[in-house]
């Protein structure tokens, strides 16, 4: 990956962390990191 396409990878990422908090205030972002930290729990359990 080339650092072009990080910068605008991180950009696209912020801008709809930025979205979901002026339109849904944080709804969304708040429900993928509650299944994140579910997901990391369940591979540890894996480990």
């Amino acid at each position: 990956m080339t650092n072009r396409i990080a910068l605008w990878l991180a950009l696209a990422i912020l801008a709809a962390i930025v979205a979901d908090q002026v339109w849904w205030n944080g709804e969304g972002f708040i429900f993928l990191m509650r299944r994140f930290y579910a997901l990391v729990e369940w591979l540890a359990f894996w480990r």
